[in-house]
């Protein structure tokens, strides 16, 4: 018991100390409709040639996935603890200065507080406000809780960040030395590549939607998923893409639109209201749908996040971290009764917790026994985590990515080195 215990707590330490830094790698999912991959990893690379022009760090190669067919793998390094922290001192929201550590320059609606007299071509030490508490326009030095992510080339003077009536936009802190370094991927190629987490990208392919396929995607903003699974049914059939904010919809449109697809249709719904038993109405036209309406449904579930990396703050209460299994249960309850007979339901998250997971597996296959846990193909995670009823055999079957795992270890792999995130794979049989 000692033991167990022991090993809990290990991984519990290894696994917060994953979460605050980057994954060690950056992937790039390519449009293989219009671009053969290898074409597309050459032209990548020349970007990031010249990307690294102005870095004092090697230029990093671009691989293509071994087993990934849509693919490219782009090695990070880090942490550079060696770098000079300069006497400009820039402040950053938290979440402007995470993703400063996977690889993005400072962009002007991030930067809290600026030194007096900040010029275009300072170079100044880039800090994340780990809790907050920075007020925008600061002109002190700031003295509460910040993290160094790097060091940069001011593209904007406190005067345009503050004192003038037009809102600052764009570039505002240029990063030539990062912590993490990593490739820029603002504006690279959008109709061609599209940056997104490996355990996303298995998602898609777990579902593995076909040509001709009625597939839905019941939250499917901002469309990452939405434009993976359209490109692996070659933009033949029917794709359904539902999330409730009119505003992330219209991101879904634009990136459906920069990749040419034509078989996604997009609409602003609750998709916990999303059968309709006495409803008529046939997809592509917008919902509610009556039963059994798609071949293929993906529930990539609103969920607690707290897989995602890097992460140094989480101001989550324990109301809101339980009140996520509910909302959940409700929208797979939805999924299960649109999806037709001997149809393909995956269900994913980007968190950890058991009740979010497993424990909603458990419930799953104790509400609806016509549904079977099925093999995933690509499996490159690890299992399930013990904790519920499910049998070991039903465990194998699940896919965890979790960073702070033995699975990790020293060496890190793109398949390993992930944001957390949980996949099941279910079909639904026609004996009831």
């Amino acid at each position: 018991m000692d033991n167990e215990l022991s090993e809990s707590e290990e991984g519990f330490c290894s696994l917060l100390k994953s979460l605050a830094t980057p994954p060690s790698f950056t992937v790039l999912r390519v449009n293989t409709r219009l671009e053969h991959r290898d074409v597309i990893q050459h032209q990548v690379q020349e970007i990031i040639k010249k990307q690294y022009e102005g870095r004092k760090r090697p230029v990093p190669g671009v691989e293509c996935h071994p087993l990934l067919p849509d693919v490219l793998v782009i090695p990070n390094s880090g942490p550079h603890v060696d770098l000079e922290k300069l006497k400009l001192e820039v402040i950053v929201d938290v979440t402007c200065g995470m993703a400063v550590m996977r690889g993005a320059d400072v962009f002007a609606q991030g930067i809290m507080g600026a030194p007096v007299g900040m010029h275009v071509g300072d170079k100044v030490s880039v800090y994340a406000d780990v809790d907050g508490t920075c007020r925008r326009g600061l002109v002190k030095q700031f003295q509460e809780r910040k993290l160094f992510v790097g060091n940069g080339v001011a593209q904007i003077t406190r005067e345009a960040l503050y004192c003038t009536e037009e809102k600052a936009s764009g570039v505002g802190i240029k990063m030539t030395e990062a912590l993490y370094s990593a490739p820029s991927l603002s504006n690279i190629l959008p109709n061609l590549v599209f940056a997104q987490n490996l355990p996303s990208v298995v998602c898609g392919h777990v579902l593995n939607p076909q040509p001709g396929d009625t597939v839905l995607d019941m939250c499917a903003a901002p469309g990452g998923k939405t434009t993976h699974l359209a490109t692996l049914m070659n933009d033949q059939g029917i794709l359904v893409a539902l999330d409730k904010a009119r505003q992330k919809i219209d991101k879904i449109l634009t990136n459906t639109a920069r990749w040419k697809l034509h078989c996604v249709h997009s609409y602003a719904f609750d998709s916990t209201k999303a059968c309709e038993l006495k409803s008529t109405t046939v997809p592509p036209d917008p919902p509610p749908y009556p039963p059994e309406s798609f071949n293929r449904v993906l529930l990539d579930a609103p969920c607690s996040a707290l897989g995602q990396r890097p992460s140094v703050r989480n101001k989550m209460s324990l109301k809101e971290l339980k009140s996520y299994p509910a909302y959940q249960r409700t929208l797979f309850a939805q999924a299960v009764k649109l999806l037709k007979p001997e149809g393909i339901l995956v269900y994913s998250t980007c968190t950890f917790t058991l009740d979010e997971n497993e424990g909603l597996m458990e419930w799953a296959l104790t509400e609806f026994p016509f549904l079977q846990l099925v093999r995933q193909d690509p499996h490159l995670g690890g299992v399930g985590s013990r904790g519920t009823s499910l049998t070991a055999e039903q465990l194998q079957l699940l896919q965890r990515f979790d960073p702070g795992s033995p699975l990790s270890g020293t060496d890190k792999t793109p398949d390993n080195d992930t944001i957390g995130f949980f996949i099941a794979k279910f079909v639904k049989n026609t004996t009831r």
